[in-house]
């Protein structure tokens, strides 16, 4: 007769139907990503063909009016922002030879798995100057799984880039280390990004309070997962370093630290 699984067995299994769930949901993001830029290709063809004006509405870069709305809003670029249009957050030496790409969306909870495994790894990897990481965020996750949760989050973090790179880093590992369960949309309330600031010495200055209430940084959100759209990658949470594919999992299990450290290592040719 089959045993029935411990708790730390059942427990082992539900978060790794968690990981597979999300992954199943965020291949299929990848999908209509690649659908929506095959119509608006054909549909540009025929436009040039005929000779005639189209208007294109993206669904990948306007999933919804909040959104659209965001995008009509002033347009305010934080601070230390950087990259194309300034959709790229740089941590570390800003002339470091080597560069570590990371894309998330806040609510992924296989990116919440990478941060809790590797967050620390990649903070360490940038200490001594040679290795500068450039955060790509994305906000897919909205439309998969409703709510505003990714876009609220991210322009949170636009506020919390204004005020520091440091503080940015800091508010966007204690995102990942509360994120809520993603079938919730617990980052859609800016009064509960204000408390989970709260953890981050010195951040919640009145200007970066006021800047979240505001919403004063969803259009540049909205430009930076527009950033993420059309970049290309297919799934959250993915590394490239030097341009070259990390691995992150084997199966299930995330990349040891010493692993990841000797992919990144390899990749920027420091070994």
């Amino acid at each position: 007769m089959a045993q029935a699984p411990s708790k730390q067995q059942a427990k082992r299994i539900s978060a790794r139907e968690r990981i597979q769930e999300a992954q199943r949901l965020e291949q299929q993001a990848a999908k209509r990503r690649q659908r929506i830029v095959v119509t608006v290709t054909a549909v540009a063809v025929l436009a040039l063909a005929g000779g005639t004006a189209v208007a294109i509405n993206s669904a990948s870069k306007k999933s919804d009016a909040a959104a659209a709305a965001a995008t009509s809003a002033p347009l305010v670029v934080p601070a230390n922002a950087g990259g194309p249009n300034g959709t790229v957050i740089t941590y570390g030496k800003a002339d470091a030879p080597h560069t570590m790409e990371v894309y998330e969306d806040f609510r992924c909870p296989v990116c919440k798995h990478f941060e809790a495994a590797n967050g620390e790894t990649v903070k360490k990897l940038t200490e001594d100057g040679q290795i500068k990481v450039e955060f790509h965020l994305a906000a897919f996750l909205d439309k998969n799984l409703g709510g505003k949760g990714s876009r609220t989050a991210l322009a949170a973090a636009g506020a919390a880039l204004n005020e520091g790179v440091d503080k940015f880093k800091q508010f966007h590992d204690v995102l990942y280390a509360n994120q809520p369960d993603e079938r919730e949309d617990g980052f859609g309330d800016v009064n509960h990004l204000l408390d989970l600031a709260g953890q981050v010495p010195g951040l919640k200055t009145d200007a970066f309070v006021k800047a979240v209430t505001d919403r004063t940084y969803a259009p540049w959100a909205a430009k930076v997962a527009d950033a993420f759209n059309d970049s290309g990658v297919t799934g959250t949470p993915t590394v490239k370093v030097d341009g070259k594919p990390i691995t992150l999992f084997s199966g299930n299990a995330a990349a040891s630290p010493e692993q990841f450290t000797a992919q990144v290592k390899q990749a920027a040719g420091l070994q």
